[in-house]
């Protein structure tokens, strides 16, 4: 069966659209990556197969490039030009993330396809195409600085800088706005019979991605404060380590949000003596306050949760956290990840033939399911090239 994307061709372009490409194509689109001749720079981005660098061996680049075809195109030549004209005039959607005026200096941009009234034209630029930021050259961690993300990201100890989240997060953010936004203009389209220009400024998915930062400013006058190994917040830490050196987090700090959660924690914690004085009604009443208004009752019951969890091995706190009701998971390290249950039950994994590699490599899958429209692995990220004659022919 075909995904829901099926019939829908989209061309994409560019270093910044590759994961909004991705999902489309996971989703059954005929999305088509165009490159340049040496390749698109992802390519060039570690980690490589058996650490050699080559085009056809980033694990970077494979696994943000499934089920797409590549071409390459040289822009620098008439003849490229008239290719890429021709691929995009087939296209029902165009993803121009080559960066603002790229396509237009060589007279392929959005403008020149005025005669092209169906196409919708997705441009993914670091600040958008129109104000005082356009021009500005900006990578990953200037577009994570400057949205706030990474002034939220770190330790407790704020001697420490803040901390850039990796894999060029940026990226993920903005592509997930340009899908939502490809979709609202496919739909309107199916309805008027026109395209349209979407103007996606990864600056301003960022900022937007930012969580209770501007809510906590506005109406409470204070900043979230860099917190280990979680968002920030204005209250106790989430991180518990336990009795086996491994780290768990529990939401809230280890606060119950009910009385049957209150109940269960305690008797958990009465098994090994380690309840304290948290039965008495000051701590009882923990749960109503307010977090940021919970000052030394609640930093008490925090800190007693947590030197009980630091005499518990994390399989028990997870597990048994779960149980009473706490919202808590371990720290996994990628091996975790890579083995865990719940996602191999799930068929999470599609196993991939890496050219070049002694052994298949693993990919995740989408995200969703579809019922009647299964999301699908149809093929690795193409070669550099492998699909020109294919489709420019």
């Amino acid at each position: 069966m075909a995904g829901p994307m099926e019939g829908v061709r989209v061309v994409e372009i560019g270093d910044l659209g590759e994961l909004a490409g991705k999902l489309l194509a996971d989703a059954g689109a005929d999305v088509i990556r165009v490159e340049p001749p040496r390749g698109a720079r992802s390519r060039h981005t570690g980690p490589f197969v058996a650490d050699r660098p080559d085009v056809d061996g980033s694990l970077h680049y494979m696994a943000l490039n499934t089920n797409k075809r590549g071409v390459t195109i040289d822009l620098a030549t008439p003849a490229g030009v008239a290719a890429w004209r021709t691929l995009a005039a087939s296209a029902d959607i165009v993803i121009d993330a080559a960066g603002p005026d790229v396509l237009d200096g060589f007279g392929a941009g959005y403008a020149s396809f005025a005669d092209e009234p169906r196409l919708i034209w997705c441009a993914i630029t670091p600040f958008g195409l129109t104000g005082p930021l356009r021009d500005l050259p900006a990578n990953d961690l200037v577009s994570m600085a400057l949205g706030g993300i990474v002034m939220m990201c770190g330790y407790d100890d704020h001697e420490l800088p803040p901390v850039r989240p990796d894999g060029e997060h940026s990226l993920n953010i903005a592509g997930e706005y340009a899908v939502a936004g490809m979709l609202a203009a496919l739909l309107m389209r199916s309805r008027t019979g026109s395209g349209q220009l979407l103007d996606v400024s990864i600056h301003e998915a960022v900022a937007g991605t930012t969580e209770g930062a501007f809510m906590n400013w506005e109406y409470l006058g204070r900043n979230p404060e860099r917190k280990t190994g979680r968002h920030a917040g204005t209250v106790e830490g989430w991180q518990f380590q336990c009795a086996d050196g491994k780290w768990a987090v529990i939401f809230g700090g280890g606060v119950p949000r009910d009385q049957k959660q209150m109940d269960a924690l305690l008797t958990w914690m009465d098994e090994y003596d380690a309840v304290g004085d948290l039965r008495e009604p000051q701590y009882q009443e923990v749960m109503y306050l307010r977090p940021q208004e919970g000052g030394d009752i609640r930093h008490h019951f925090v800190v007693t949760v947590q030197a009980f969890m630091k005499t518990r091995p994390l399989e028990e706190v997870y597990r048994r956290g779960q149980a009473c009701g706490l919202p808590g998971a371990p720290v996994n390290q990628p091996e975790d990840v890579l083995s865990d249950p719940h996602w191999e039950d799930r068929g999470f994994w599609a196993t991939v033939e890496i050219p070049g590699a002694s052994a298949p490599a693993r990919l995740p899958r989408a995200g969703y399911r579809f019922t009647k429209t299964p999301v699908e692995f149809r093929r690795r990220a193409p070669l550099l090239g492998e699909h020109n004659a294919e489709v420019l022919a």
